[in-house]
Parts: C-alpha cells; sequence; structure tokens
C-alpha cells in the first residue's frame, strides 16, 4: 500500500511540476510558444483580459514553485508551491469560464486537471514533506 502512495506521489508530482517547468518557461519566453497544439500562451491571456507582463511573473512563480516541489526538505515552502499552484490553476478554470465563451474546453479542463493533479500530489506527499500535523491533537482537547 505504501508503495502505490509513493508511486501515485511521485506520478502526480512528476506531472504538476514539468507543467510549472514547461509553464514557467514559456511564459518567460512571452508565451510565444503554443499551448499543446493550441494558442500561444500570451493569446490566451489577451483574451481573457490580462496584461501581457502578468507572464514573466507567473513565469518566475512558476519555476520556484516546480523547485520548491522537487527539491528535499523545506516543507513549508512545498506548501506554498501547491497552494500557489491550486489557485492559479483554478483561476485559471475561472477565467476560462468567464471569459471564454467561445472555446471552453481547452480553457476549463486542463487547469482543472492540473488543479486535481496538484491536491493529489499534496494528499499522498510523504511525511517527510509534511509541514506538520493538520490537526494536533493538543489543539482538539
Amino acid at each position: 500500500m505504501m508503495k502505490m502512495k509513493g508511486i501515485g506521489y511521485w506520478a502526480t508530482t512528476s506531472i504538476v511540476a514539468l507543467e510549472l517547468l514547461a509553464g514557467g518557461v514559456t511564459d518567460l519566453v512571452h508565451g510565444r510558444t503554443s499551448l499543446v497544439a493550441g494558442q500561444p500562451v500570451a493569446e490566451v491571456l489577451e483574451h481573457l483580459g490580462y496584461p501581457a507582463y502578468l507572464l514573466r511573473i507567473l513565469g518566475v512563480w512558476k519555476l520556484l514553485g516546480a523547485i520548491a516541489l522537487l527539491a528535499p526538505r523545506f516543507p513549508r515552502l512545498k506548501e506554498w508551491a501547491y497552494a500557489g499552484e491550486f489557485f492559479a490553476m483554478t483561476g485559471a478554470a475561472a477565467s476560462g469560464m468567464v471569459r471564454g465563451k467561445d472555446d471552453p474546453g481547452t480553457l476549463i479542463w486542463p487547469p482543472l486537471i492540473l488543479a486535481v493533479l496538484t491536491l493529489i500530489s499534496w494528499v499522498l506527499r510523504p511525511q517527510s514533506r509534511i509541514l506538520g500535523a493538520l490537526f494536533p491533537t493538543s489543539a482538539l482537547a
């Protein structure tokens, strides 16, 4: 059972980290490359009504998030990376729902799937990557 949990953790974490790395690099080169056979990221961002400079900010954050998820230790930083990726992906899906009326499938489902994978990775993380008890027993007493 523990082996399956470890495999699940590393599978989901690898996908999330790869997305963060690829997305970060894409954003830093100003989104001129295509999303998996789709529109360039800069065009999607413009269509959703966001300024182009946001790509550089997101690019740096994504690269730092990937490093935080893959590096040993630093559990608090990992929590921030998980939270940031989850908020970014659910925010992207929400933006797609509101502004992506012409192509909702490609603007909503991919970020929602990545948000779920991020959540699964967080749930399956090994004890060494957990900040502390979610509900300390002393707080419940």
